[in-house]
């Protein structure tokens, strides 16, 4: 038999288990913003430095590495590697436009 999920009408423990998990989403949003924030001032550093060497803005090696270093790590951490990998490489193309812009400049 399955139990029955509280109903948030009537019960007043619904509500505050729910503002709980909001408030813990709210602060995982807000570290992954400013891991995100970290992450691109480093590969912004990285893509002067590229420029100022005359080192291409993206490196395919590496970036399939990476890939394959980190769809494992989702694979440990129980989260889709899929998922893991389209994040990625979204994030590989705001570098390498970073970096493509470091260069014209």
């Amino acid at each position: 038999m399955t139990e029955t999920p509280p109903d948030p009408a009537t019960d007043p423990h619904a509500d505050r288990q729910l503002a709980a998990f909001r408030r813990s989403i709210d602060n995982i949003d807000a570290a992954l913003i400013h891991m995100l924030a970290e992450r691109f001032r480093i590969t912004q550093a990285v893509g002067q430095y590229k420029a100022r060497t005359a080192l291409p803005p993206s490196d395919p090696n590496r970036e399939e590495r990476q890939i394959a270093r980190l769809r494992q790590k989702a694979e440990e951490a129980q989260l889709d590697p899929e998922f893991s990998e389209k994040f990625l490489r979204f994030i590989i193309e705001e570098v390498i436009r970073h970096h493509e812009q470091a260069r014209s400049e």
